[in-house]
């Protein structure tokens, strides 16, 4: 298997929320990475190996230590680099962000799953809960209307790791989302997807194989 010495692994899923916001944090971190991109259907032995719950994100660190949650990722990349400030909050502050995200990947991707993944779930009506998901983000649409991010004028942890899983649902019915009545969240979340952050971590690679040569993130210079 040929790996990069010295740098942390990431198995990645290009359209993958949660890999979306690991890949979001390392990015804007300027950590580079080993980046992995896999196919669902196909998990390569290697990171099954790594991480045997196959889920993606899953960062592996140059001493063997495996992250297999998207916000360790995120929180592991941000403490050792931060320079939007992502993190930059007092502690009653970074409370309420928690408590925010946790809203999103509770209440929120709940109904979001039972939206658009409603023949998974027996007795799923995807009109309630797609009215359900509506309900949280009228909520987020009033606290994005201050100031344009969730707290304050510059994103921060909590706008990162909540736009790819609100791109999700916007995605299930792009005419119907833009109907809606969430003037600031639109915008929030198309500023979100044309910026250059998002393009940049949005590139797609084929999937890895065994004995290919590293593909390196941010791409190196010849």
């Amino acid at each position: 298997m040929t790996n990069s010495p010295n740098l942390p692994i990431l198995w990645t899923f290009r359209r993958c929320p949660y890999a979306m916001r690991a890949r979001l944090a390392l990015a804007i971190s300027k950590i580079p990475f080993e980046w992995r991109e896999i196919i669902l259907r196909d998990k390569p032995a290697a990171m099954l190996e790594a991480s045997p719950k196959g889920t993606v994100p899953v960062l592996v660190l140059p001493d063997g230590t495996v992250l297999e949650e998207s916000l360790d990722i995120m929180s592991w990349a941000l403490e050792r680099n931060d320079p939007e400030g992502w993190l930059d909050f007092s502690d009653a502050k970074r409370r309420e962000i928690n408590r925010l995200i946790a809203q999103s990947d509770g209440d929120f991707k709940f109904h979001l799953d039972r939206t658009k993944y409603y023949t998974r779930y027996e007795g799923a009506d995807p009109q309630f809960h797609r009215a359900e998901t509506l309900k949280i983000l009228h909520q987020w649409d009033q606290r994005l209307s201050h100031a344009g991010q969730f707290f304050g004028s510059r994103p921060c942890l909590a706008d990162m790791a909540i736009f790819p899983f609100v791109r999700q649902f916007a995605n299930i019915d792009r005419q119907w989302f833009a109907a809606q009545k969430l003037p600031a969240l639109q915008a929030w979340l198309e500023g979100h997807l044309e910026s250059a952050l998002f393009t940049q971590i949005m590139e797609k690679h084929p999937p890895w194989q065994d004995g290919d040569a590293p593909l390196l993130f941010p791409p190196q210079n010849p």
